[in-house]
């Protein structure tokens, strides 16, 4: 399962272009409470299978699937 932390900034939307294009299903939470929940400072974040990457992370992730 592959969750899209965004408040719709700049970076969230590169980072999920670059899941639709790569064609990787993702669900997307917008919902600021849950985040503050996780604990998330900065975002977008990204949580694949409950491993919670920053936005660099993700990008890299995201560029190695096939």
């Amino acid at each position: 399962m592959v969750v899209l932390y965004t408040i719709n900034c700049p970076k969230c939307l590169i980072l999920d272009k670059k899941l639709n294009d790569k064609k990787i299903e993702h669900t997307i939470c917008t919902d600021e409470s849950i985040m503050e929940t996780k604990g998330f400072e900065t975002l977008p974040m990204l949580e694949v299978d409950g491993q919670v990457m920053n936005y660099g992370e993700a990008v890299k992730w995201v560029n190695e699937r096939s």
